[in-house]
């Protein structure tokens, strides 16, 4: 990639950092955990597995929905001139056309539909952090620091900020021991942390979840984690730092909730079990989407991946294989000569929620 020249990792040594941990790690979160409700349940998982994870931060990152505003808009125009949404003449914009349906069912104009900027969804996050730590009885002072208010403006452009600093320092603390980024959104914080110091990639391991298999003929364009900051996602596949990619659809979709399950095993567990239960009630993206039957409805808690890897790896089979490369289509190339990552092939999602609900039952 052009930019920065980054260390380079020996292939055995690569194979080493990759492989998957045992005992307590060493760990900063890294989270937009205002976006929806998948972040809460993720961060407040990690909280309560001291077991697992030594917590030596949580960033927060920018997140937005406001790419979505102009094709949502467009469905919705479409449907008004023609009272129909299928036809060649609307493959333009696909599936914003089932969105905008249910926004018109729900009595919602999609031109009133809110879509905060990166910059007030970083600061929203950063108080959702907190709130997860208050909830369970930890203090977030000197634990949670802002990320940026946008996204990289090139793929060498950095953008210094507490959390990239945060990560940074904790990266070359004299520790023999890796730090593993548990990523749950965009990759501004980590990219922007690698471009200030490139050393942190012998000690690091990011572990990202975002899109499809990098085996996917599909588009990463609905994937929100990647997509918003397409040069920071790029540089996690191309600066050759140890990355355990865990993709989000197929696979972590499969991490499914329903209101029973949340009413039988969330609610009731502590302040966060309540908590949980109410963003579940009133997830923001529902009302975004129209949706307004959540009782009829499973949600996914994506985020929850990334932890699943890191308490027990077998939970999330897993392979080493080349990085792909990213193209301008945000579609899966293969060239040749690519160092490795690790990448997730399965999950086990019955094992994942019987831990997180185990550990719920302790909370206080």
């Amino acid at each position: 990639m052009n930019g920065p020249a980054f260390p380079v990792l020996s292939p055995a040594r690569l194979e080493r950092m990759l492989e998957p941990p045992s005992g307590p790690v060493r760990l900063i979160i890294d989270t937009d955990a205002a976006n929806e409700i998948d972040d809460q349940f993720a961060i407040a998982w990690a909280l309560l597995s001291p077991e697992a994870f030594e917590i030596e931060g949580t960033l927060v990152e920018p997140f937005s929905f406001a790419h979505h505003r102009e094709p949502l808009l467009q469905a919705f125009e479409e449907i008004q001139r023609s009272g129909r949404s299928e036809g060649p003449e609307v493959a333009i914009v696909g599936s914003y056309h089932a969105w905008a349906r249910n926004l018109m069912a729900a009595g919602t104009d999609p031109y009133e539909v809110p879509f905060v900027g990166p910059d007030e969804g970083m600061e929203l996050s950063y108080h959702e952090a907190r709130k997860v730590y208050e909830l369970l009885g930890h203090d977030p002072a000197g634990q949670v620091f802002r990320g940026s208010a946008g996204y990289l403006p090139g793929p060498d452009e950095p953008l210094p900020t507490p959390a990239a600093e945060r990560l940074i320092e904790r990266a070359m603390a004299d520790d023999d021991r890796p730090l593993y980024v548990a990523a749950i959104g965009a990759a501004t914080n980590i990219a922007s942390a690698i471009l200030m110091e490139p050393r942190i990639i012998e000690r690091i391991v990011v572990v990202w979840t975002s899109s499809y298999p990098s085996w996917s003929p599909l588009s990463s364009w609905p994937s929100l984690n990647l997509v918003q900051d397409v040069p920071a996602s790029r540089l996690l596949f191309d600066s050759g730092v140890p990355l355990v990619y865990l993709p989000g659809f197929y696979i972590g979709a499969q991490l499914t909730i329903s209101l029973p399950d949340m009413e039988r095993w969330v609610k009731g567990r502590g302040r966060i079990g309540d908590y949980l239960h109410h963003l579940y009630m009133h997830n923001p993206i529902r009302a975004q989407r129209g949706v307004t039957d959540p009782e009829h409805r499973t949600w996914v808690i994506w985020d929850l991946i990334c932890f699943a890897w890191l308490v027990q790896p077998e939970w999330v089979p897993s392979r080493l294989t080349p990085s792909p490369v990213l193209d301008e289509d945000l579609l899966w190339q293969h060239p040749p000569g690519r160092h490795l990552i690790r990448e997730a092939v399965g999950i086990d999602r019955d094992e994942v929620f019987r831990d997180f609900y185990r550990k719920l039952e302790q909370a206080p």
